[in-house]
């Protein structure tokens, strides 16, 4: 799997990760192949302030540096980065847009799955709009207001419209699909020393 780089300077490094790639190494000499650990060999001082699922394609960044990595975090942190995701789910959503708040919570006894939970769970929101309805299947933008792992796919199973190809959430599923159906378009940050407005884009493949 090829990583393109899609931006890069001094600060921070915006790549376009690939669907199957890990963002940061996992247990095991299987596993260590990931984002962080092929841009470290290249960039030493290169810091995750952010990840994608394994199966979820598109842009990500990365900071250089200390410095770069703690004013990322901060604009993580207070909702200053803007995400837009695809997505592709099962079955004809009817509405043409709204908002999605489900809170959500790791399960302990099934990591790393996670669930809904209205009262232990922690604020995720997410706003959505349709952009097309082909073979039963609708294609999503996705903006995500908050950043709880595995928000979107937790929030499109619980609208009762599963993404297309995950097998996480919707079992089987994957073998059905030549991929898992969600992809980071966007990401909109102000750069760590400019503090210039960014926008970068990757494409997407489906």
């Amino acid at each position: 799997m090829s990583l393109q780089i899609l931006y890069q300077d001094e600060s921070l490094v915006v790549l376009n990760k690939p669907e199957g790639l890990l963002s940061v190494p996992g247990l095991g000499e299987n596993k260590f192949d990931s984002v962080a650990t092929r841009i470290q060999a290249q960039v030493p001082d290169a810091k995750i302030v952010h990840r994608l699922d394994c199966y979820t394609s598109g842009v990500m960044l990365m900071a250089i540096g200390l410095e770069s990595q703690r004013e990322l975090n901060r604009q993580f942190r207070d909702r200053e980065v803007a995400k837009e995701y695809l997505a592709v789910v099962n079955g004809i959503v009817s509405e043409v847009r709204g908002v999605i708040e489900i809170p959500i919570r790791g399960n302990p006894d099934d990591r790393p799955r996670q669930v809904i939970d209205y009262q232990l769970g922690k604020e995720a929101v997410t706003e959505w709009t349709v952009l097309g309805i082909e073979d039963n299947r609708t294609r999503l933008l996705l903006k995500p207001v908050t950043g709880r792992t595995h928000q979107l796919r937790v929030h499109c199973m619980g609208m009762g419209f599963p993404i297309v190809g995950d097998g996480l959430y919707n079992p089987g599923d994957d073998i059905r699909a030549d991929r898992m159906m969600l992809h980071a378009e966007k990401i909109e940050f102000s750069h760590p020393v400019s503090g210039q407005r960014m926008s970068m884009r990757a494409d997407c493949e489906f």
